[in-house]
């Protein structure tokens, strides 16, 4: 094989080996780039946080406040169809939608926010007023919460596991850049692949067509072919290189891959889930937290229901049902609930009205002037509503909750200080909340969720 040979303007040649240690060097600027992250883990509020962990349950499209969480049988069948008969749970006072018995039995653990608000209809627009607490069309781009999370929670010496701090099941969120203007280094990892599958085939990291031991025998054989390395080992970057891909190889074959591992559950608790894709993520979620993954998301698609709404209502309000009471009941039995925040809900509610005309058939529309969030654990107390809405549930009527009021009420459970500075790449001050020191705070805010934290 011909010397690989390259000249300077020097007019003198460098070797193979330099040519691909200025190469490593490039590379590494682009590895550490953006570790600021002592100074800005020095913002975590003093105080010791109530969680450590978020579950987000995100319902794509966006859920019917009144046929889950926000009942109004008197409206009459224009605005409950055939969902009329709310059922009671195991709080007094409270009833829910009669497709959730399960849920109904777990009340005592989450809060009910009916007064969740923000005049959106946009699916794009409304996700990222829910998921970064911004309005729209400033001329910054946000992170989002999950984003904010990984920063601020997901690093050494907080956060010293072998799995990314920021986890999507099993697709990213879609409608907005989750990480905004912090950049690619704060994306979720998303798992792809489908939860109920055997073997679940996580992108990346686990095949349903080449074994373990295949891939175990193709790293070693890589390892001896890597003659480059071995002899640069001494040199700090490629130690550092070196050390970056044995973390590579640790999820793909070590012991973090076991996380993703279902089959790994008992067959009761897995049952328990609901054998489909959303009670297996739900799983995978509990099995996460309790690795210490400080955001998951899951990505529960399906919601968007502008036709035929009750029959899909038929279908996903039982999976629902299953999988997020026995999530609930799971945490609590493996002492994890009191340390992790349940978050369920989505962009906006759809229209209490229900459109039986052509061509809806009996579908929702989208919603977000007045529709219904649920959280749980790490600091919320359960068993109660807050906010109110009308006979219709078409206005809040009492204690609005804006989408940045319920974000900065979490982060204050999680330790992180509303004025926690972000990493702008040109330097700007900008801050976790819009109620920032030195910040115009929001005159449409009704405040933390002081009465359940």
């Amino acid at each position: 094989m011909k010397r690989l040979k390259k000249k300077r303007k020097t007019g003198k040649k460098i070797s193979r080996r330099e040519f691909f240690r200025t190469a490593l060097y490039s590379a590494g600027g682009i590895l550490f780039s953006g570790l600021f992250d002592s100074k800005v883990l020095a913002q975590i509020i003093e105080t010791k946080p109530k969680a450590k962990s978020v579950i987000q349950i995100w319902m794509w499209g966006g859920p019917s406040q009144l046929d889950t969480f926000d009942p109004k049988p008197e409206a009459g069948k224009d605005y409950c169809g055939p969902l009329n008969r709310p059922i009671d749970t195991n709080v007094p006072g409270i009833k829910i939608g009669q497709l959730l018995p399960l849920l109904a039995k777990q009340a005592d653990k989450f809060a009910i926010l009916r007064g969740m608000t923000h005049g959106n209809n946009g699916h794009e627009t409304a996700s990222y007023l829910v998921q970064t607490g911004r309005k729209p069309g400033e001329s910054i781009v946000y992170p989002g919460i999950g984003a904010v999370v990984s920063l601020l929670k997901g690093q050494p010496p907080i956060y010293k596991g072998p799995l990314p701090p920021y986890v999507t099941v099993t697709t990213p969120q879609g409608r907005f850049s989750e990480p905004g203007f912090m950049g690619t280094k704060y994306k979720p990892f998303s798992t792809g692949g489908d939860t109920n599958r055997e073997p679940f085939a996580v992108e990346g990291l686990v095949s349903d067509t080449v074994s373990e031991e295949r891939q175990k025998s193709r790293k070693d054989f890589l390892k001896e072919l890597d003659s480059f390395t071995k002899e640069m080992l001494q040199d700090p970057l490629v130690k550092v290189i070196e050390s970056c891909q044995e973390e590579a190889y640790s999820m793909i074959l070590g012991e973090a891959r076991k996380v993703f591992l279902l089959n790994e559950e008992s067959k009761d608790i897995r049952e328990l889930y609901g054998r489909n894709t959303f009670g297996q993520s739900c799983l995978l979620a509990r099995r996460l937290v309790q690795k210490g993954v400080p955001y998951v998301t899951i990505n529960y698609r399906g919601w968007d229901t502008h036709k035929k709404h009750f029959e899909a209502m038929n279908q996903k309000l039982p999976e629902l049902d299953r999988g997020f009471a026995a999530l609930l009941q799971d945490l609590q039995n493996n002492g994890l609930l009191e340390s992790t925040i349940v978050w369920w809900g989505g962009e906006f509610g759809r229209t209490p009205r229900v459109q039986w005309e052509d061509p809806w058939y009996g579908g929702r529309g989208h919603y977000g002037k007045a529709f219904s969030s649920v959280v749980a654990g790490g600091g919320f107390k359960g068993g109660t509503v807050v906010g109110k809405t009308d006979a219709t549930g078409e206005n809040v009527i009492e204690r609005k909750i804006y989408p940045w009021d319920l974000i900065t009420s979490m982060y204050e459970l999680l330790g992180i200080d509303k004025s926690a500075k972000l990493p702008h790449p040109q330097g700007l001050n900008v801050y976790a909340t819009p109620f920032a020191e030195g910040e115009q705070p929001p005159k449409e805010s009704g405040g933390l969720l002081k009465e359940i934290m």
